[in-house]
């Protein structure tokens, strides 16, 4: 074999492993970003670490709170139009009993409801989608807590829809006129919520 042979065939292998190195790293990358994306998408954990990002700033720019149709406990179709001309302060807060930060601030949002429910609005909607999330899991969820706050459930996925939901939970204030006066995005604690419903009062 001539050493211009060896060289040209060295050099076809060299060329060979760097191809399949890149290759392999390109895939192994899309993977990672892939995995990452999906999980900043379906949950994030407390507020404190999203305050001020742009996709809250999308939210709080004092809209009026876009209708959509959901349905009770009971069944019932509702929109958030019709709490909207009862002239009370809105909490709206998209969740899913799948979802980690959603269930851990579920208590609070509770204690806060059971003594300002009277006058504060509370909207908590189930994102239900029958396959990750369904009707029979929330309502059992909800059951099992003793929760007492009104649940609704978006069995069409209007209300992820309209308001662009991507990560949960998702908390969105509205004031007795319904504008949207701030969006949390993560877990929120009872003073945190506290401090958002003085705002819409």
């Amino acid at each position: 074999m001539t050493k211009k042979l060896k060289l040209g065939l060295l050099i076809l292998v060299y060329a060979s492993v760097i191809v399949i190195a890149i290759t392999v790293f390109a895939v192994l990358s899309v993977s990672s970003d892939s995995e990452e994306d999906y999980e900043r998408i379906a949950v994030k954990g407390t507020d404190s670490e999203y305050e001020n990002t742009q996709e809250q700033k999308d939210y709080s720019n004092g809209k009026k709170a876009a209708d959509f149709s959901m349905t009770d406990i009971n069944g019932n179709t509702v929109s958030l139009h019709d709490f909207i001309a009862l002239g009370k302060p809105i909490v709206l807060n998209f969740w899913a009993s799948w979802c980690p930060p959603c269930r851990d601030e579920m208590p609070e949002f509770d204690t806060v409801y059971r003594e300002l429910g009277s006058s504060v609005q509370f909207m908590m909607v189930d994102l239900t989608d029958n396959v990750s999330e369904t009707l029979k899991t929330g309502l059992s969820f909800i059951k099992t807590n003793g929760f007492s706050f009104p649940v609704f459930f978006d069995v069409n996925q209007e209300g992820a829809y309209v308001y662009n939901i991507r990560s949960i939970p998702t908390t969105l204030f509205i004031d007795t006129r319904g504008y949207i006066i701030n969006v949390r995005i993560g877990s929120i604690n009872e003073r945190t919520l506290r401090n958002e419903i003085n705002k819409i009062r």
